[in-house]
């Protein structure tokens, strides 16, 4: 059987694993580091939203200012992962440990000293580091001041920000991504999706669908500028998008079902569009038109939109979902995340709720080339689950092993006889760290258990998985051996 097969990919191929800095640094507010805006996020749980506070407040419980303390334990875990035999390692760059408010003329030298030591650590066994710039965790004093990305002014900040990072780590990083998962804001009328995204907290009164379109403007801007001043400064570079790739399904042959999930992935996509293609699709200049957005967008913006395409595209893929119309939904077929999409009676689900796809990542991949004609680098993929640290110190996540088995079968499928052109494969979370999305300890992705739960408990002691052992065997085999 086709499934059964197994491919080698090239020998340039990046396997390595995905964090983010705010998920795992901690040291929140060490060495000069400004707060964030995932320091103002307390803890939730599975189906509890996390609060979104008013800057910090005692009494409340703020996961990401500890996290697993990568900040202090890095050299431990970048042993681990090089012991994995990582090529590659994804993180982001905490804006607020490099201009702790955002606005300010010069940059903090121990943010930066940090990032020196790490990707010089990363380098010492030969690990690649692949850093997003903004990975929901810009300075908290942007939302206060400035209105988060409502504002244009945020363009300045940001191109700034990218500037200083791109000089000083010219010689030690060669991939960079702009905005991760950028489109995740097409949620508009979830609190949780604008503001870790934009830093927007709608207003009394505001339309959240406008300022998602404005956030979405200024953003694309200033990603299309950082990749033109990154290219100045080492013209090497490769500098991509970042997009979470949910293929969206119609729920059935009807003409109509289909026609709703062809709208669909264009509200999710049109960020890709314009990061790729320098320009706006044509449905959505019509769309925001007929609704009488008013955006602010330049002749000039859209110049620099033309000049600044990204390299290649980094995406994320967990799950598939599937949309069905109704009969309101004619002429427009409009689409809010979320609200439309059904069960797929065909597709298991994770404890979380998200559905298990494997072959949406391949359909995921034919999409993207079709529409992009892109490298493509995925830089997140995993299950998030509960696992149990047993008396003797091991962890068997076998569920774990086959949820990945089966996404690199497809991905290695879709190389060898789709001719992807694939740059590498990050799992998500290869080491336990704070979901973004619940804050929680407990919603496990690494293949290294870290001593830390919702309750409370933690030592941080970090023990190896059943998964880090075959992960290893998948890398050193170069995708050969998946059993």
């Amino acid at each position: 059987m086709e499934n059964s097969k197994t491919f080698s990919l090239n020998d340039h191929f990046l396997w390595g694993g995905a964090v983010a800095a705010h998920q795992l640094e901690g040291a929140w507010n060490v060495d000069g580091k400004g707060i964030s805006i995932a320091d103002v996020m307390t803890q939730g749980a599975n189906g509890v939203e996390r609060k979104i506070t008013d800057g910090v407040l005692d009494g409340e419980n703020y996961p990401n200012h500890e996290a697993i303390d990568f900040y202090h334990l890095y050299p431990e875990d970048i042993k681990l992962f090089a012991e994995m035999g990582f090529k590659c390692f994804r993180t982001s760059i905490a804006w607020s440990r490099i201009f702790p408010q955002g606005d300010e003329d010069l940059p903090n030298e121990a943010g930066l000293k940090f990032y020196d030591d790490l990707f010089d650590t990363c380098l010492k066994y030969g690990i690649k580091p692949v850093i997003t710039l903004s990975h929901f965790e810009m300075p908290y004093h942007l939302v206060q001041v400035y209105g988060g990305w409502r504002n244009r002014k945020m363009i300045g900040f940001f191109t700034k920000f990218a500037r200083v990072v791109f000089e000083r780590y010219k010689d030690k990083v060669e991939y960079w991504m702009t905005f991760n998962e950028i489109n995740n804001q097409t949620s508009y009328d979830m609190t949780f999706s604008l503001f870790t995204n934009s830093g927007i907290l709608a207003k009394t009164g505001e339309d959240p669908e406008k300022l998602m379109y404005q956030a979405g403007h200024y953003e694309t801007v200033a990603s299309a500028l950082a990749v033109q001043i990154g290219h100045q400064i080492n013209p090497n570079f490769k500098i991509g998008a970042m997009i979470a790739m949910i293929p969206i399904y119609p729920a059935s042959s009807k003409p109509a079902d289909i026609f709703k999930a062809e709208k669909a992935m264009q509200i999710r996509y049109w960020f890709a569009d314009v990061q790729v293609n320098g320009r706006y699709p044509d449905w959505l200049v019509k769309y925001q038109q007929n609704h009488h957005f008013d955006l602010d967008i330049t002749l000039a913006d859209l110049d620099v939109l033309k000049s600044g395409p990204v390299d290649y595209l980094g995406f994320s893929y967990y799950m598939s979902a599937s949309v069905a119309a109704s009969e309101s939904d004619e002429p427009e077929y409009g689409y809010k995340e979320n609200h439309k999409f059904v069960k797929n009676p065909y597709l298991a689900a994770s404890d979380w709720g998200w559905q298990i796809d494997p072959q949406g990542l391949r359909y995921a991949m034919n999409w993207l080339n079709d529409r992009y004609h892109l490298p493509q680098f995925i830089v997140e993929n995993g299950l998030g689950a509960i696992d149990q640290l047993e008396d003797d110190q091991t962890i068997h996540d076998a569920y774990r092993i086959d949820y990945l088995r089966e996404h690199i079968r497809q991905m290695e499928l879709a190389v060898a006889y789709d001719g992807i052109n694939l740059i590498g494969y990050t799992p998500w979370g290869c080491i336990d760290l704070v979901s973004a999305g619940t804050g929680q300890m407990d919603k496990r992705y690494g293949f290294i258990y870290v001593d830390k739960n919702d309750a409370g408990h933690s030592t941080l002691k970090r023990y190896k998985k059943d998964s880090f052992y075959w992960y290893k065997k998948v890398i050193q085999s170069n995708g050969r051996d998946l059993d």
